[in-house]
């Protein structure tokens, strides 16, 4: 948590969800309310591109076929090393994620200058790596896995067996829910609207009080 210029808090807030959860879609939805959010898999694929610190720790790893000529990642390859070895995948986690950690801090207290109440980190596994610990409140969207089952087979065009084998690299949905501070429920029933503004309510009001 940060001061922004008017002295009060600015909020570090977390969003995330099982694979076909909907998180992306919530997290339009404050955007549209005006809420800064901090895309975390879209940053570390940044820095993994434009950070020297992290390409040299990467090119250390798994050699120098880990960038295309052109100095993309070349993610396939470095996929078919981790997919097999769990130490490597270890330390590419642990090259990477401090970094993606410091930039989404720098970036927060950015949004904390500008004074916005609060800020969402939206990323999918917060809960996985423990970083939600270090954020003030936690968001997890939630739905029924057949209900997500079915929503990335038709968003990607992946089979059943294809999105399971997804799922079981994530926590299961309930240890998720369990960690929460705020729910919203994308079952298809619940407005989702209605619940991001009741959070979105609940939020501003936590920074803007006094403790």
């Amino acid at each position: 948590m940060d001061q922004n210029e008017s002295g009060k808090r600015c909020l570090r807030v977390g969003i995330t969800g099982g694979i076909g959860s909907g998180k992306t879609t919530a997290c339009r939805i404050f955007e549209a309310l005006g809420v800064p959010v901090y895309d975390a898999d879209f940053w570390a694929k940044w820095l993994i591109v434009n950070a020297p610190g992290i390409k040299s720790a990467i090119v250390s790893l798994f050699g120098p076929e880990a960038y295309c000529p052109d100095g993309s990642y070349n993610r396939s390859y470095v996929a078919a090393i981790v997919f097999k070895d769990a130490a490597k995948l270890a330390l590419l986690n642990a090259a990477v994620h401090p970094a993606v950690e410091q930039h989404s801090r720098d970036w927060h207290q950015r949004q904390a200058d500008a004074g916005r109440p609060y800020t969402l980190k939206e990323a999918a596994l917060l809960v996985e790596n423990g970083s939600y610990r270090q954020l003030d409140k936690l968001i997890v969207v939630t739905a029924p896995e057949q209900l997500r089952m079915q929503r990335v087979m038709q968003r990607d065009g992946l089979s059943e067996a294809a999105v399971r084998a997804r799922m079981r690299q994530q926590l299961p949905q309930e240890q998720k829910d369990a960690a929460a501070d705020y729910l919203i429920h994308n079952d298809g029933r619940s407005s989702l609207v209605q619940q991001v503004w009741h959070i979105h309510q609940k939020l501003v009001a936590l920074a803007y009080s006094d403790f």
